[in-house]
């Protein structure tokens, strides 16, 4: 793909920045890749870690600015290493090598030229697993686009159906609209879901919708519109993994947990309109276990 970084517009900010010169927009990321986590992961969907693990890599710096964010040491770009194209290359075949199911770049749409470069370096090295796209939602479709030569699979967020939450909670007044646009072009891409032998996912989408205490409404908004647009194209994982580390005081409903009414509520809806491919969660998943030490591991 072109690299944008010379006047920035990767995301819907359209900072147009120029990284290469050193300049940081909104995301904070600079010309080179910075990089928090390369390891095994064994957390994500089933069809994804598998029993081998996915080959995960997070990248600091985020477009959004979740109040809620439970990755906050590496989303504002504080924790984490800059790195060559050639090291990422080199971090994809070492976790190919220790058997992952695939290569997972979580939060990397800011990164995408350098990523796209160092995936051509480890194909040309015989690398040949799918690579996963671990999004927020909120991307550009021409960004979507640009990497379609790379993207097997998408694992994207869709966070909001009201855009005045997208405003109030992550500083993305236009989230649905953006995200929705963005889906379209990511479902386009794969196809149907495929999977091997294993039930491990080969290509295709999967969206997940992380729900928070007190909007169960938007949550039923949100499957209704995925279900009624894409039905079982795509895959849903349904989630109340949401942990309350918000502390900002305009939000008390973030306070809490996602309640088991509030939860099971959600997944009887689900049932009702029809979803049949979709991802649940059992109880005991909140916790700060879902959040790896961004300790520089595999970098």
């Amino acid at each position: 793909m072109n690299n944008f970084s010379e006047k920035c517009a990767l995301c819907p900010r359209l900072c147009k920045v120029d990284r290469a010169a050193g300049q940081k927009g909104f995301c904070g990321g600079g010309n080179l890749v910075k990089v928090a986590r390369a390891s095994l992961h064994f957390w994500e969907e089933p069809c994804i870690s598998g029993e081998s693990g996915s080959g995960t890599v997070f990248f600091s710096g985020c477009t959004m600015r979740c109040v809620f964010c439970q990755n906050k040491e590496i989303s504002r770009g504080n924790a984490g290493k800059e790195i060559t194209v050639e090291r990422l290359a080199e971090i994809y075949m070492e976790l190919a090598e220790k058997g992952a199911n695939n290569i997972n770049l979580v939060t990397p749409m800011h990164y995408a030229p350098q990523i796209t470069a160092a995936l051509d370096a480890a194909r040309s090295r015989g690398l040949s697993l799918p690579t996963v796209w671990n999004t927020g939602g909120w991307e550009r479709c021409e960004s979507v686009a640009a990497v379609r030569d790379y993207a097997d699979i998408w694992l994207t967020d869709f966070k909001y159906f009201d855009s005045s939450l997208g405003e109030i909670f992550s500083k993305a007044p236009d989230y649905f609209s953006v995200a929705a646009a963005a889906l379209e072009q990511m479902v386009k891409q794969t196809g149907e879901p495929v999977f091997d032998e294993n039930g491990i996912m080969k290509r295709g989408v999967i969206v997940r919708h992380l729900m928070l205490p007190g909007h169960l409404d938007d949550t039923k908004n949100v499957l209704r519109f995925l279900h009624e647009n894409y039905g079982d194209s795509i895959w849903i994982s349904i989630m109340n993994q949401y942990t309350p580390l918000c502390s900002d005081e305009r939000f008390p409903e973030l306070s809490r947990t996602v309640s088991d009414e509030e939860y099971n509520e959600a997944i009887d809806f689900a049932c009702d309109i029809g979803i049949e491919n979709a991802f649940v969660q059992e109880g005991g998943t909140v916790g700060e276990s879902f959040i790896p030490p961004f300790d520089l591991s595999g970098v």
